[in-house]
This record gives C-alpha cells, sequence and structure tokens, in this order.
C-alpha cells in the first residue's frame, strides 16, 4: 500500500527524471537546433528514467516495476502539460511532435519498467543464494 510518504519518495523520483529532462531541453535549445535537441532528448530521457529508476528500485522499491513507470509517465505527462505547455510554451503544439514528446514518454515507460524489472530480479537472486 502506498501511503504519503512513499508517493512523496517516488513523485520525487519522477520529478528528478522530468528535471534531468528539462534541463537538457532548455540546454539544447541554448547550443543548437530544435532537431538536435529532441533527438538528444529522446536518447537521454530513458537513460535518465533508468539511472533514477535503478536508484529508486535498489533502495526503495515501494511500488511494482509497471506501477512505477506508469507513475513516473504521468508524471512527467501531467507536469509536460501543465508547466510547459500551457504556463511555458502557451500552447500544445508539442503534443503534435513524436520525437518532441511521445517517443520520450514511451521511452521512459519501457526504461523504468525494464529497470525495475532488472534490479528486483537482482535483488531476488541474490536474497535467494
Amino acid at each position: 500500500m502506498i501511503n504519503f510518504k512513499n508517493l512523496s519518495v517516488i513523485l520525487t523520483h519522477a520529478f528528478v527524471g522530468w528535471a534531468l529532462c528539462a534541463a537538457t531541453m532548455g540546454i539544447g535549445m541554448a547550443v543548437t537546433t530544435m532537431q538536435n535537441t529532441l533527438i538528444v532528448h529522446a536518447i537521454g530521457a530513458p537513460l535518465f528514467f533508468a539511472g533514477v529508476s535503478w536508484f529508486y528500485f535498489s533502495r526503495f522499491n515501494y511500488t511494482k516495476s509497471f506501477q512505477t513507470a506508469l507513475i513516473f509517465v504521468s508524471f512527467v505527462i501531467v507536469v509536460d502539460f501543465f508547466v510547459v505547455a500551457l504556463l511555458i510554451n502557451r500552447s500544445l503544439e508539442m503534443f503534435a511532435s513524436l520525437l518532441g514528446t511521445w517517443i520520450p514518454f514511451v521511452l521512459i515507460f519501457a526504461s523504468t519498467y525494464i529497470t525495475g524489472l532488472v534490479v528486483t530480479q537482482k535483488a531476488k537472486l541474490t536474497t535467494d543464494n
């Protein structure tokens, strides 16, 4: 069961992953083209979330892999919608881009889910021996 403390830990991890993605976009837009920035973001997003997920599952592991992946990607979608699209960009145009939003969303979910499976399976094998 997820209590407030556990949910806070999970959402903090989701925020860290999102912040790394936001920093990638911000820095990228300042130093290169939007296309290059989106490519770097699409590569970085699953790597960032794999790292955040590895830390979360190694230290806390309050939720199953699927639940965590769903929470992480839902957090990113909600923050991207309300903060980035509505407040910063004042447009929903970003959601028309496969490379800009939908591919990273899928990759964030997949990397979190797979990392959770690997870390929890490894931990299970370690405790069984």
